[in-house]
């Protein structure tokens, strides 16, 4: 079998090869039923290379939820990057609810999955909750931080109530909604008396 990625000595994308074979296995079979073995197999690698490069299951678990974090926000910062106006901004957050690129049925599974764990391991939690304030670094880039709040709010829940209801989202609604909540939130941050947190 020459010319495997088996016999590969120096294989630099095999870590990487690994996290994404975890996340593949966690979308498909959940948490519970992640194994080294699944994972292995999955990955193409052999088994005894998944202790070699993590402390056991635990730990392969919090890369992979640290890599899905990093990914997805790497492409929700981009997504707001890309936009020159307020008006692109509002743009680019209704593609991040609505579009199939952000929260695609596979990324949704992987977040249930990761809030799901996170509620019972510290170290995932502390992913999450970076995940967040990420995420809101990423709209201040056009909004200020009370608006924030509210849109990621908005990006974080509208997809999540798509995959209970089973129903793709009224573009025209989520983006009159978003424009609803940037409005409503500028024009009150600028009556007198309003204090910003």
């Amino acid at each position: 079998m020459g010319g495997t990625r088996r016999e590969i000595p120096n294989d630099p994308g095999r870590k990487r090869r690994i996290l994404d074979a975890a996340l593949d296995v966690i979308a498909e079979a959940g948490v519970h039923k992640t194994t080294h073995r699944r994972i292995a197999a999955r990955a193409e690698v052999p088994l005894g290379s998944l202790t070699y490069y993590f402390d056991g299951i635990d730990d392969l678990l919090v890369q992979a939820f640290a890599r899905l974090s990093d990914t997805m926000s790497v492409h929700y910062r981009r997504t707001l990057e890309s936009a020159a106006t307020r008006a692109e901004a509002e743009d680019a957050i209704v593609e991040l609810i609505c579009g199939p690129a952000y929260a695609s049925s596979r990324e949704m599974t992987l977040i249930f999955e990761m809030y799901g764990y996170a509620n019972h391991h510290p170290q995932v939690m502390d992913i999450a909750r970076a995940w967040l304030h990420r995420s809101r670094e990423s709209l201040s880039l056009h909004f200020p931080e009370h608006v924030c709040l509210a849109l990621d709010v908005l990006i974080e829940g509208w997809p999540i109530h798509r995959v209970f209801e089973g129903a793709p989202l009224d573009r025209a609604l989520v983006a009159a909604t978003v424009h609803t909540i940037v409005d409503h939130l500028d024009a009150a941050a600028e009556r007198p008396g309003r204090r910003d947190a």
